[in-house]
């Protein structure tokens, strides 16, 4: 029995020498090991052995990055107003003595830090300034205290202000000055887009004139073009009746009936027009007629003349016999009678 004891007790004993030796630490920790007291090494992750009853593990240290989001900081700036910050940092152990052995408690301690690295930093600033650098602040306050916590074994990795809240007063002249900003550009916008639609609408008539008067300019062309070949074919034509006229004048002779018609069918012509004008009426127009007839050049015995009404025979010339030329006869006298046309 005392025997069986004994073996139990050596069991236990060695048992529980192998669990304070055996030590297993995991990932992305450390180990901290004290030697009758003091530091002796740090555990990597993994399985690890130490002296049982002489090695013993003080703590074990995260090796994570760490993110702590503190609560508001009352901070004055430097146009003696309030404001509320609040921050958020991101750190990480690098070396887990340090952390352990240099800092009592670290958390605290760089809570502590932030709180008077970000009054030092606002405190220099007025709130427009601090309300408008907020990275300037974070990288100022991220450098104070990475470099006051590596003796602590620790590296602050950023330091972000989440949010700034000045007074409510500040707040709201703020707002009014954001709204009267705005009102103010949309003036702006506003002006500049009437501005711009009176010079496209400006550029659109300026451009409508010249092609309405480069379309007038060629229609005047073309009907000046049109009116001088319009001219040109009348003149053609009546070069072409004159010419056909004066040819049959010379082939066949004028009739002075024919004459007379024309001449009276010319009158109205004549008449046209605003001027005054006399008109002057042979009282024989029979004779004048056949006088301008006579006027005619003829190779032979012309078979125009108008025979008498009462004998039959052709008066004014009689063929002589002896020369073959026709002699002038006496013609009566003509008198004319003057007749006055009004205007119109």
């Amino acid at each position: 029995m005392e025997s069986l004891v004994a073996v139990l007790v050596v069991v236990a004993v060695a048992a529980l020498a192998v669990h304070r030796t055996v030590h297993v630490v995991s990932q992305a920790t450390a180990g901290v090991v004290e030697r009758f007291g003091r530091y002796h090494r740090t555990l990597g992750p993994g399985l690890n052995l130490v002296v049982p009853f002489i090695d013993r593990i003080k703590d074990t240290v995260d090796l994570r990055e760490q993110v702590v989001a503190f609560p508001p900081q009352a901070v004055v700036t430097s146009d003696h107003l309030v404001v509320s910050v609040d921050t958020t940092v991101s750190f990480q152990v690098a070396d887990a003595r340090a952390a352990t052995y240099e800092i009592a408690n670290f958390l605290v301690a760089v809570e502590q830090l932030t709180a008077t690295t970000l009054r030092d930093v606002v405190g220099g600033m007025s709130v427009d300034r601090v309300l408008a650098s907020r990275e300037e602040i974070g990288a100022e306050v991220r450098g104070a205290l990475d470099a006051a916590t590596g003796a602590w074994g620790l590296r602050v990795s950023r330091v972000e202000l989440t949010a700034i809240d000045p007074p409510v007063s500040v707040q709201e002249s703020m707002e009014r000055h954001a709204a009267a900003d705005l009102d103010r550009r949309a003036a702006v916008l506003a002006a500049e887009g009437q501005r711009q639609a009176a010079v496209l609408a400006a550029e659109g008539q300026r451009q409508a004139a010249v092609l309405r008067a480069r379309g007038e300019a060629e229609a005047t062309v073309l009907r000046a073009r049109a009116d001088a070949e319009a001219k040109a074919t009348r003149a053609k034509g009546e070069a072409d009746a004159i010419g056909m006229f004066f040819r049959a004048d010379r082939e066949g002779g004028p009739d002075p009936e024919l004459l007379a018609y024309e001449y009276l069918r010319a009158l109205p012509e004549v008449a046209k027009g605003d001027a005054g004008k006399l008109w002057i009426v042979p009282r024989d127009l029979r004779r004048v007629l056949e006088s301008l007839a006579d006027l005619l050049p003829d190779e032979d015995e012309p078979s125009y003349k108008i025979p008498d009404k009462v004998s039959g025979k052709i008066p004014g010339k009689v063929p002589d016999t002896a020369s073959g030329k026709v002699p002038d006869t006496e013609r009566a006298p003509v008198e004319d009678v003057p007749v006055k046309d009004t205007p119109g």
